[in-house]
């Protein structure tokens, strides 16, 4: 018996040369499709010099790619954050019939092609639509406007709050905020001191994805958007018409300008993992 005990192996335990060789797989992976992609847009980006990276910005339809781009997240990772605490909140806290149905209509964004979401509102707005001529009669525009690319970020990046904080409030439960009620608290009381400071981290976290998201957004934004120079070209979009254009340079340091902020999203979104991880540890200790 003893020496059956001694013979036994966990079956997560493997020879050191499967161990360093899948770490070996997996870095040379990463280093072909991810990093050096990436280190090639920075390269590309001061390829003529570090004057010419900066004369990039001082073109005035980047400088508007980059400020409608920054206006859309703006606008629509907020909406998106109060959605997605409204739907978490209901998804983990309440029961209710359709429970299930919206839970699977936050994730249908995840499923759909963001071309076939932009087109939808094309097919809802556009011209020869229903609400198309009467949208046009009061002077509203939605399409090729930014009504219509801010609906279709919206559309694309609503999931990421809401996923990231279902989990995290059904992992907690209903017991702090029974016993806050109990105590006298309002529901706005209870939720803005028992239930929000415990879903802190994961908000913050789930507003990351949600935010590189929106400024990364292209295949929904180019079909709403028109793609009118100047007006209504978000920086992806911008950085595709530079290119087309053979203006290497600069599309590269558009681009290398929206690797920046991706990079500084990983590395807040890796700090957030590590304090959000170890809060949850400690809470199921409890």
């Amino acid at each position: 018996m003893a020496h059956e005990i001694r013979r036994f192996r966990s079956p997560t335990t493997e020879a050191p040369l499967a161990r360093y060789g899948l770490m070996a797989l997996a870095f040379l992976f990463l280093a072909l499709f991810l990093i050096l992609p990436l280190a090639a847009v920075f390269i590309e980006a001061f390829r003529k010099g570090v004057g010419e990276f900066l004369a990039a910005f001082g073109d005035p339809d980047t400088l508007a790619a980059i400020r409608l781009t920054l206006l859309v997240a703006v606008i629509a990772v907020p909406l998106n954050l109060v959605f997605g605490v409204a739907a978490a909140w209901a998804i983990a806290k309440f029961e209710f019939k359709g429970k299930a149905f919206l839970t699977t209509l936050i994730d249908l964004p995840f499923s759909v092609s963001p071309v076939i979401s932009g087109l939808v509102y094309v097919l809802l707005f556009g011209s020869a639509s229903m609400l198309g001529p009467w949208l046009k009669s009061h002077g509203i525009e939605i399409l090729f406007a930014v009504p219509g690319i801010v609906l279709a970020t919206i559309f694309v990046t609503f999931p990421f709050v809401a996923r990231e904080l279902i989990p995290l409030m059904q992992d907690q439960g209903t017991g702090d905020e029974e016993a806050a009620l109990s105590l006298g608290a309002s529901g706005w009381q209870t939720f803005r001191y028992v239930t929000l400071p415990n879903i802190r981290w994961g908000l913050l976290y789930g507003v990351l994805l949600c935010n590189a998201r929106a400024m990364g957004e292209f295949g929904a934004v180019s079909v709403v958007s028109g793609r009118i120079r100047g007006l209504t070209n978000t920086m992806p979009l911008h950085v595709e018409i530079l290119y087309n254009e053979y203006n290497f340079v600069a599309a590269f340091a558009v681009a290398s300008l929206l690797a920046g902020l991706a990079l500084v999203t990983l590395v807040v979104k890796t700090l957030l993992e590590l304090r959000y991880g170890a809060e949850i540890a400690a809470g199921r200790k409890h």
